[in-house]
């Protein structure tokens, strides 16, 4: 985790929720976001997810990802609690392998959004988190540019390889 004051909050339904989520926090940390993460449950700690929400814009936080499966309430609990975007992660924790979740985390009411990306989509959530933090802020702007860069370099290789017959 960063040492700045954490601009991005990452909450995790339940532990299990871990290895589909750190690449959440990882991508944040390449790109210099301060960020925390928790673990919060919108059915097992209700109470502790609106107050979360609820204090998030105080204590500094601009975004909040919420990572979570089956039922996967936690990102629109956050949501109704917050004004700062919320961006949904749906897992695939469940014997319908995300889609419970998906449907949980995208079909949110009129007057309660929350951005999905698909299913076990930490690292995109991580990215467009930061996509929204650079709208205010140039030098991650620019470190998001090279990130993109970077990765047209990437298939510029492996293209060359493959078409020089390796």
């Amino acid at each position: 985790m960063s040492r700045a004051a954490p601009l991005v909050g990452i909450l995790l339904g339940s532990a299990a929720d871990r290895d589909v989520m750190a690449p959440a926090w990882q991508t944040l940390s390449d790109l210099g976001v301060a960020h925390e993460v928790r673990i919060c449950s919108a059915h097992r700690t209700p109470d502790r997810a609106a107050a979360y929400a609820s204090e998030a814009r105080g204590r500094g936080l601009r975004v909040l990802i919420a990572g979570a499966g089956a039922a996967a309430h936690l990102a629109g609990a956050l949501a109704a609690h917050t004004t700062l975007p919320v961006i949904g992660v749906p897992i695939s924790s469940s014997p319908l392998r995300g889609l419970d979740a998906l449907h949980a985390t995208v079909q949110m009411p009129s007057g309660v959004p929350v951005a999905t990306v698909a299913i076990d989509g930490a690292r995109n959530a991580a990215l467009l988190a930061a996509q929204i933090l650079a709208l205010q802020d140039e030098e991650l702007a620019r470190r998001l540019a090279q990130w993109k860069a970077d990765m047209a370099d990437e298939v510029d290789r492996a293209d060359a390889e493959l078409a020089s017959g390796n």
